[in-house]
């Protein structure tokens, strides 16, 4: 009788671990592709944007898709311009980086509230730019040296969800650090 008590128990046990498991599973299940990144960031000093001296703003956009559990790749663009005076005359420029943003999430090692995304990023790039003086400069026009078009930056962040369909982001990275919303 202590035997099949015993037998009963441990079953039990398997089955409520189980099920726990199985709980856990699908919220760990969680697709974080299909995921529309907007951001505002302030870029500059490092990374594709180390063509100036000085801040500037920074729109990003991002779209996410699933590789693999917890892995996403993100074909990005992003936009900047300004202009400088020297002298009396302007030099103007836009720099635009396209590239592709693979992020791996953390949330099942923190065990994060479903509320919440973790993750570390690397994106990898080039930089378009386009530079012009204003009409009758006759001085050097290579005054502004561009920088590398070519970029690897890397990224920490989080996500809170404001519903399913709504999030709001933070990504600090080593070339622009940004703040938006997502778009699930």
């Amino acid at each position: 009788m202590k035997t099949k008590i015993f037998t009963l128990i441990l079953i039990s046990c398997f089955i409520v671990t189980g099920a726990s498991l199985s709980a856990q599973n699908r919220t760990y299940s969680e697709n974080h592709g299909g995921t529309l990144n907007l951001g505002l960031g302030i870029g500059g000093h490092s990374g594709y944007y180390g063509y100036i001296g000085r801040s500037l703003p920074v729109f990003h956009l991002n779209y996410e898709f699933d590789v693999a559990n917890n892995f996403t790749l993100a074909p990005f663009i992003s936009f900047s311009s300004y202009r400088n005076r020297y002298d009396k005359y302007y030099y103007h420029e836009t720099i635009i980086p396209i590239g592709v943003k693979g992020t791996y999430y953390f949330d099942q090692i923190l065990n994060a509230n479903s509320n919440w995304d973790f993750y570390l990023a690397g994106s990898l790039g080039f930089s378009i730019v386009r530079s012009s003086w204003d009409n009758g400069y006759e001085g050097n026009v290579n005054y502004y040296e561009n920088g590398n078009p070519l970029f690897l930056d890397f990224h920490i962040g989080t996500e809170y969800h404001v519903s399913d369909r709504l999030g709001l982001f933070l990504d600090l990275s080593t070339g622009v650090s940004t703040v938006g919303i997502s778009l699930h």
